[in-house]
Parts: C-alpha cells; sequence; structure tokens
C-alpha cells in the first residue's frame, strides 16, 4: 500500500523533519492517524537495524516519561525473577529479529553484507540490544508491541493505559 501525501504531512509533524526509510505505516489509530512506521534495513548507505520506529506524539511523549520515571530498570528486575515474563521477552526478541530478516530488501542485504555487518541484524534485537534480557528503548518495545504483539507492551497498557492514546491521538 502506498503511504499517502496526507500520511507523509502527518509523518513529518510527528517527527519533526522529511521522513527517510519508509516501507509502510504498520499501525494506525483508530481515527487513522500513523503510528509505527515499518523501516528499511539500510537508509542513507548506513544500516538501520529498527524495523519499527513508533512515531505517534502522543505515545512518544507518554513512553518517554515513562522512560525517566525509571520503569526500565524495575522491568529489567522482573526479568531476571519472573520466568515466564523472561521467556516471553526473549520469544518477541528472536521474533522481531526473524521478522526483521524476512521483510528486508535484497538490496538492502547486499548493501549489509558488503560492509560486514550482517550478524548485526541476527543478533541484536528490540532498540538494536546485544543483551535480549535488557530493554534499551520502551518507544521501539511498543512499536513491535502495536505491530505483532510484545509483553512489555502488553505490561506499558497494563499499568500506565497507554492503549486508550490509541483512540484519538493528536498531532501537535
Amino acid at each position: 500500500m502506498q503511504i499517502s501525501e496526507e500520511d507523509l504531512s502527518i509523518i513529518r509533524q510527528q517527527i519533526g523533519r522529511e521522513p527517510q526509510g519508509i516501507v509502510k505505516i504498520a499501525a494506525r489509530a483508530k481515527n487513522g492517524v500513523p503510528l509505527v512506521l515499518q523501516m528499511r534495513s539500510f537508509v542513507d548507505n548506513k544500516p538501520f537495524p529498527t524495523l519499527y520506529w513508533l512515531c505517534g506524539k502522543d505515545l512518544s511523549k507518554a513512553i518517554g516519561t515513562i522512560e525517566t520515571q525509571g520503569w526500565v530498570k524495575s522491568i529489567e528486575k522482573r526479568l531476571e525473577t519472573e520466568e515466564p515474563l523472561r521467556e516471553a521477552f526473549l520469544a518477541n526478541q528472536a521474533a522481531y529479529c526473524a521478522k526483521r530478516q524476512r521483510e528486508m530488501t535484497a538490496e538492502d542485504a547486499q548493501s549489509i553484507a558488503k560492509i560486514g555487518l550482517t550478524d548485526v541484524f541476527s543478533k541484536y534485537g528490540i532498540g538494536g540490544i546485544l543483551q535480549w534480557d535488557k530493554v534499551r528503548c520502551l518507544h521501539m518495545q511498543y512499536a513491535q508491541h502495536l505491530v505483532d504483539g510484545n509483553v512489555i507492551g502488553q505490561l506499558l497498557d497494563e499499568e500506565f493505559e497507554l492503549n486508550k492514546l490509541l483512540e484519538n491521538p493528536q498531532l501537535r
């Protein structure tokens, strides 16, 4: 599906610059506003291991606040002690890497191989993290949650009701 000029205009407002490397809009709010962008793996002649980019302003702001409150460290502690949570999280990491590989264009795969970074895309998980039992970026966790489902995103919805921001997001 093509990204419309209206979509591009909204995305520019959301991220504050000209968007680059977008494959498609991977998730929208109920009112049609783009929330998550699926990205190419090679942008501006550089590897870009982020499959999903959260572009929704309300969500980004709310998640930024949650991160500054120290929630990342508390969830990492839970990942150390709660085995079912840890297993689900590791499965999310593996699914993310596998989908990123499947969705990568042949051209991007060749460009990445040419500079010797193919392993980065099979080893680095959500948010570009090598240690899969750590949480690097809640924005990227939530982006994956909105597209494919993610245990961290589920916890964010349960604890902070982020899913309520999906109804009618603002563009501000």
